[in-house]
């Protein structure tokens, strides 16, 4: 397919940033606007210098000028705020990819229940189609309205599934304990996020009911093939910018070996040029795929417990939000799925 041109709206944040960076060596895909109402009519190298000479200016977000100039809107946005719009953009003809919370979920009762608000579009949940491009790639390929996944469902629905799929595993007592950098809690001036009450620090939160949570069960059950399942999700803050490490725990079934662990992960990845699977015994690591697309799996099981181990680490910003979200316009437009990414 010809060159197309996309729209960042919001893109002051870490994932808007990260989109910019991403696009600015896509050779299929320009950079079409980029909005701010903080920092409307401010050229870009003013908010991250690192773009200086790229000629892009943030600009107050103007549907009509979105869709007048573009073919795909990222939306890097808080959630509940996805469907202002994401709506006008559908009806213009545009693709929309969401990297935020709002389309990710099936269910509107539990995005209230989590998100604490009632679900600002629910009737276009039917259209959104999950971007977790290793698992519904088909349906990404037509689909109008991508709901990007989030970090951590990223890194643990990748590890844990094809194990569910394949019944190794129980479902019952899955636990992922996650690790992520800071870069996770978004660009902004909040006090348990700056320097000096992060540094020389690793510390729990939202052990029970984090946002994440819903998103990472529905997601596993259909891998699982069951309506609904239940983990304890604990994730923790570290001292780096980028980077999530995941340690999921699953109980083996009797059948289960490393022999079929590692067939399992074969099966459903050999092909993909994003996920790599370590050989077993090697256990994945943040440094390997910090500023890349790729998602890191390492496993081993523990016959003393007879529990399945699995590491699994995402940079947060580019597999977990922003360049996965260019995989999936890739797929969608039909460019080469790595193209801007490696």
């Amino acid at each position: 397919m010809s060159g197309i041109k996309a729209a960042i709206v919001g893109a002051s944040g870490y994932s808007g940033e990260e989109l910019i960076r991403l696009l600015l060596r896509h050779r299929h895909c320009q950079i079409g606007v980029i909005t701010s109402r903080q920092y409307d009519g401010k050229a870009v190298e003013t908010v991250f210098p690192r773009f200086a000479g790229s000629g892009l200016v943030f600009s107050n977000p103007d549907i009509k000028q979105i869709a007048e100039q573009c073919q795909v809107a990222f939306l890097a946005l808080p959630h509940g705020l996805a469907g202002e719009f994401a709506i006008p953009l559908l009806d213009a003809g545009l693709k929309v990819i969401d990297i935020s919370a709002d389309f990710r979920l099936r269910s509107t009762a539990k995005y209230q229940e989590y998100y604490k608000t009632e679900h600002p579009a629910p009737d276009l949940l039917k259209k959104a189609v999950y971007g977790l491009p290793e698992r519904y790639r088909e349906k990404i390929k037509s689909a109008d309205m991508i709901a990007c996944p989030g970090c951590y469902p990223t890194s643990i629905i990748l590890a844990a599934a094809p194990l569910l799929e394949s019944g190794l595993v129980s479902t019952k007592g899955i636990i992922s304990s996650s690790i992520s950098g800071v870069t996770g809690a978004g660009r902004k001036v909040d006090l348990p996020f700056i320097f000096p009450e992060c540094n020389e620090s690793v510390r729990a939160y939202s052990v029970s009911g984090h946002r994440h949570l819903p998103e990472i069960e529905q997601e596993l059950a259909v891998a699982a093939g069951i309506s609904e399942l239940a983990i304890n999700f604990i994730p923790h803050l570290a001292p780096v910018n980028r980077g999530i490490n995941s340690t999921v725990i699953m109980d083996a079934e009797p059948e289960c070996t490393i022999d079929k662990i590692a067939e399992a992960y074969h099966n459903a990845y050999h092909r993909e040029r994003f996920v790599r699977v370590l050989p077993h015994g090697k256990l994945s690591d943040t440094k390997y795929v910090t500023m890349t697309n790729v998602c890191e799996i390492g496993f081993t099981l523990d016959k003393h417990t007879s529990k399945v181990i699995v590491t699994s680490t995402i940079d947060n910003l580019t597999k977990g939000a922003s360049g996965q979200a260019i995989q999936n316009m890739n797929i969608r437009f039909g460019f080469d799925e790595s193209e801007g990414l490696l």
